[in-house]
């Protein structure tokens, strides 16, 4: 009686090990399925212009003044009430401002070809790198003693990583705009204007906020990316994880956040909070990547709509934050605004074309790691058009398979899409020095028109 017990008794224990088992296994798979079926869904949403996850912010990504207001009787009110000094909770610091330069980001001039404008001859005095030496050599010191500070020393050495001594070789292009523009603009100060006495200090502290928040993109990218690399030295997550790069990211963004909110604008907190909004939206529609079906034109504006958020956003609206410090008229802010923002998307063109004729040594980065990454930047792009049925597949599917990266760069170099890369490059450039014809005279102006000039003829 005693065996028959025993023998029920272990019968069920291995029932149950068994529906365990196969419970758990039927959880591990619905649990897989169900979170790429999300994954797929948040990409898809968050990736769309219109996304309800944007929802009170235009296809921009900038605020909507009147967003959450649901008839045109609630808009009218509510743009009256802004007008007699009334701020909604959800309105825009400065919605007069931000009506008047508002940025659709529907003209990208893909069909525009550059006029020929070559650089003027550079001048010792007004060379930007020249003038912005001193800037420039100072700027990592006063980020690292000044706006890093951690009890955590793991953490404080991870942040602080790209802003050490030997380490900090990037171009530092964002501060030396800020700084170039801010000096460039102060011929436009009206006299007896109110002007803060610490004006040239805030944009420099600006420039240093701006290069953090980049700083801080790196490191959140190259973890999402899995690069080995970044200015020629290993890349954050390579010497401290995965988990430490992120956080130093995240403390580099808190840090940013703070200094900024010291400045005591809260035009200026609104404008650069934007940037980081857009370095997300940029990322996200970077993971989706194009979608299935589009066409040639729907991919290449899908493309440059993320490198403004990825790249040119920081530019434009740092540029822009410099002029509202100081206090400038709404034309001036709107020049400051598209210098960044032109200058930024040639920027980020002409590092797609280095991609491809780059090397790891002036890089700081391998050849072709945008199409090892899975990525169709410009110039694989401008070669789908001519050679569509050959390249749309390798696009769709990410350049997975064995020989699609050596298929796609020998369609790109018969296409003549290197050439097209950079002729787009160069008529953003030339938008950008446009933008700032109307600045007064000034060695600043002219070292803006060098720096605009040097962006499209870098080798690294």
């Amino acid at each position: 009686m005693m065996n028959a017990t025993r023998t029920q008794i272990t019968g069920r224990i291995f029932r149950k090990m068994w529906q365990e088992r196969t419970l758990a296994s039927m959880a591990n798979f619905v649990t897989d399925s169900i979170k790429d079926a999300v994954k797929s869904s948040i990409l898809e949403e968050a990736s769309r212009p219109d996304s309800k996850l944007w929802s009170a912010a235009d296809s921009d990504g900038q605020t909507k003044p009147y967003a959450d207001l649901k008839s045109d009787k609630e808009t009218i009110t509510m743009k009256n009430s802004l007008m007699t000094g009334y701020n909604h909770v959800n309105s825009p610091i400065s919605p007069a401002r931000l009506l008047m330069l508002h940025d659709p980001l529907d003209e990208w001039y893909l069909d525009s070809k550059p006029s020929g404008l070559s650089a003027p001859p550079l001048k010792p005095e007004s060379d930007p790198f020249l003038l912005s030496k001193d800037d420039m050599k100072t700027l990592s010191q006063s980020i690292r003693s000044d706006l890093i500070g951690s009890d955590h020393p793991v953490l404080s050495k991870a942040a602080a990583y790209f802003f050490e001594e030997g380490q900090d070789g990037g171009k530092k292009v964002r501060p030396m705009m800020v700084l170039l523009l801010s000096r460039a603009m102060k011929i436009h100060t009206k006299q007896n204007s109110v002007v803060r006495p610490d004006l040239f200090q805030a944009q420099r502290r600006l420039a240093e906020i701006s290069e953090m928040i980049h700083t801080a993109s790196l490191f959140h990218d190259d973890v999402i990316d899995g690069a080995d690399t970044r200015r020629g030295a290993p890349a954050v997550h390579k010497v401290f994880g995965n988990k430490m790069a992120i956080l130093a990211g995240d403390y580099l963004l808190a840090r940013a956040s703070i200094f900024l909110a010291r400045l005591r604008d809260v035009e200026v907190v609104e404008t650069m909070s934007t940037i980081i909004e857009h370095l997300v939206r940029g990322e996200v529609m970077q993971m989706k990547g194009s979608d299935v079906g589009a066409t040639e034109n729907e991919r290449m504006i899908q493309y440059l709509r993320k490198n403004f958020y990825k790249t040119a956003s920081l530019m434009a609206n740092s540029c822009k934050s410099a002029a509202i410090l100081g206090g400038y008229n709404d034309s001036i802010v709107g020049a400051a605004y598209r210098y960044g923002k032109h200058l930024g998307i040639a920027f980020q063109l002409v590092d797609d074309v280095l991609d491809y004729e780059g090397s790891a040594s002036t890089m700081g980065k391998p050849a072709l790691s945008d199409l090892n990454a899975g990525l169709a930047t410009a110039p694989i792009l401008f070669a789908a058009e001519m050679y569509p049925e050959q390249l749309i597949p390798l696009i769709e599917r990410k350049f997975k398979y064995q020989g699609d990266v050596d298929v796609a760069v020998d369609y790109v170099k018969k296409s003549g899409a290197m050439k097209r890369t950079k002729d787009l490059a160069q008529v953003h450039v030339e938008i950008a020095i446009e933008s700032i014809a109307e600045l007064g005279p000034s060695i600043y102006k002219e070292a803006l028109v060098q720096l605009a000039h040097k962006v499209v003829d870098r080798t690294r």
